[in-house]
């Protein structure tokens, strides 16, 4: 019999990427942790909560003064080494990430400011995911030549999981050669680079040497890693459950409507394209009133047709791929 070794404590932690629309920017809360932006975190205690959502939403709600509307749990991180502690001493923290939706307004954004946390423009975290303007500059200045150097130099070794080489996962995951860009394969991306050593984090980690480029702003432990899961699950969700609609006003308009898809997706739309696809996805319908806030001509005012939701299992923007 082998001897016994004691078992370190567990803890389960409670993370949440909180989502907003700021200015047709998708915006992500965070507070400062270490030097390093932290996404909100709170233990989860069984004696004060039945459950992790409740629990969950109690620790947003003290940490940044922000009620919560639609949440969704999303995976649970829980590798050795994710808390970065010397020999894995100490508590290991296992954590139960969840995507949530919110508004913005002034007032909460006050009471953000006075609790410390404030909205961040997710893709300074992620800016390759961004493609509202055009193929990010950063993919062929940083990004993509040095992951071709590192999968020329990566050695694969074959796995019971039958692991695809570098190579492969590269052309898949950043949609090179005849592979189109999925704009759903945002954790993929994000794990190459952290392997490759070109995530700030990996170097922190201590699983690469300084010195590599690091695009994007890093977060502390694998808070980045939870962001990406949680962007690649709300540009899958957005096809096929009108949770956009978390995102935006009681009413607004169609422009509204598509700048809030483009800045979750992170894809340009063709106007006349997106309005077909909405007319014929029937989310939404006129409320009759109109507005001039644009300055231009004024805007019909839309709402969302809460009864697709008794007549479709599916209702959502399915928005294609690149």
């Amino acid at each position: 019999m082998s001897e016994n070794h004691a078992r370190p404590p567990v803890e389960i932690g409670l993370n949440a990427a909180v989502v907003a629309i700021s200015g047709r920017s998708p915006s992500i809360l965070a507070t400062a942790g270490d030097g390093r932006d932290v996404l909100p975190f709170g233990p989860f205690d069984p004696q004060q909560h039945r459950t992790f959502e409740t629990s969950l939403r109690a620790s947003v709600e003290a940490q940044t003064a922000l009620k919560l509307g639609y949440i969704e749990q999303l995976y649970t991180f829980g590798d050795r080494g994710r808390q970065k502690l010397p020999d894995e001493a100490g508590t290991h923290m296992v954590s139960v990430g969840y995507l949530a939706l919110t508004r913005t307004d002034a007032e909460a954004s006050a009471r953000l400011a006075e609790a410390g946390a404030a909205w961040r423009d997710w893709y300074a975290y992620l800016p390759w995911e961004d493609w509202r303007q055009g193929r990010p500059p950063v993919l062929d200045q940083i990004i993509l030549p040095a992951l071709k150097t590192w999968a020329r130099e990566t050695v694969h070794e074959e796995r019971a999981s039958a692991m695809p080489p570098p190579r492969t996962r590269l052309r898949l995951a950043f949609g090179l050669d005849d592979f189109p860009w999925d704009e759903e394969r945002v954790l993929e991306r994000y794990e190459l680079l952290y392997e490759a050593g070109l995530a700030e984090e990996a170097v922190t980690d201590g699983r690469a040497p300084s010195g590599h480029a690091s695009p994007g702003i890093a977060m502390r432990h694998d808070h980045r890693r939870i962001l990406a899961t949680a962007m690649a699950r709300l540009r899958g969700k957005i096809k096929y459950r009108p949770v956009i609609f978390e995102l935006m006003a009681p009413e607004f308009t169609l422009t509204e409507l598509q700048a809030t898809v483009e800045a979750i997706s992170g894809r340009h739309l063709h106007k006349q394209n997106f309005r077909r696809l909405v007319e014929g996805a029937e989310l939404v319908e006129p409320t009759g009133g109109s507005t001039a806030a644009t300055g231009g001509r004024p805007a019909a005012l839309f709402r969302f047709r809460r009864r697709i939701l008794e007549e479709r299992p599916a209702p959502g923007l399915k928005v294609g791929m690149r």
